[in-house]
């Protein structure tokens, strides 16, 4: 059974220098993820608030924690003082709430929009036209502690390869959309986040620059 450490470095060679590994860290202990830390690993996925707010007391501060989960408003204030980047971004009302957390803290967040890009109904996240509606509102313009980073999306879970394919292009898509037409002088918009351990070359294959890989580095998940 391969470590840990050999399963980052064989994840790793399959990316592009270009294409950022977000260990998904979610249900394991401290010490497998103190073992990908001691590899090189800094940037961790986190889906449940409470666990990564105890994760991010226990470890390493130089930790980049990274909520890839459905987030609730009224939970932001616990990771809103550390967090590095939101990934799930998924109504206009969770914005807000992040940016006036964000305020409080005198911090700016970098978040990615969540597209619902999958033919499941139970994924989240915005349509085209509702993320558009809120980019062209003065309120979306009024907001001050929130940096928009690029955009997030699920796949279908499928063997159908031709699905993802579809699928991720999608997101690309609007990935450019978004930038040529909104985001243009806003270098900080540049994030893809697409790809998990059974879809992840598809996803650099159709332009991810962020993978989330769990169970392929950490083995399958344990159910607290």
């Amino acid at each position: 059974m391969m470590s840990i450490a050999e399963n980052i470095d064989l994840v790793k060679l399959n990316l592009p220098v270009h294409v950022q590994l977000v260990a998904v860290s979610k249900t394991k202990p401290a010490e497998l993820i103190l073992e990908a830390y001691q590899n090189g690993q800094r940037i961790f996925g986190e889906n449940k608030v409470q666990e990564m707010v105890w994760k991010y007391e226990e470890l390493p501060k130089d930790i980049e924690w990274h909520l890839i989960g459905h987030l609730q408003t009224n939970k932001v204030k616990y990771i809103a003082p550390f967090v590095h980047l939101i990934q799930g971004v998924d109504t206009f009302r969770l914005l807000k709430a992040i940016d006036a957390e964000a305020t409080k803290r005198n911090r700016i967040i970098p978040c990615l929009l969540q597209f619902h890009i999958a033919e499941e109904e139970t994924k989240f996240g915005f349509s085209l036209d509702e993320a558009l509606e809120m980019i062209v509102s003065d309120e979306f313009r009024n907001l001050r502690n929130v940096r928009i980073s690029g955009v997030m999306g699920m796949a279908t879970f499928t063997d159908d390869e031709n699905r993802i394919r579809k699928e991720f292009a999608h997101l690309k898509a609007i990935f450019d959309k978004l930038k040529s037409e909104y985001f243009a002088q806003v270098g900080d918009f540049k994030e893809i986040s697409m790809g998990m351990s059974g879809d992840y070359l598809i996803a650099v294959e159709k332009g991810s620059t962020m993978v989330r890989i769990g169970s392929t580095i950490f083995g399958e998940r344990n159910y607290p």
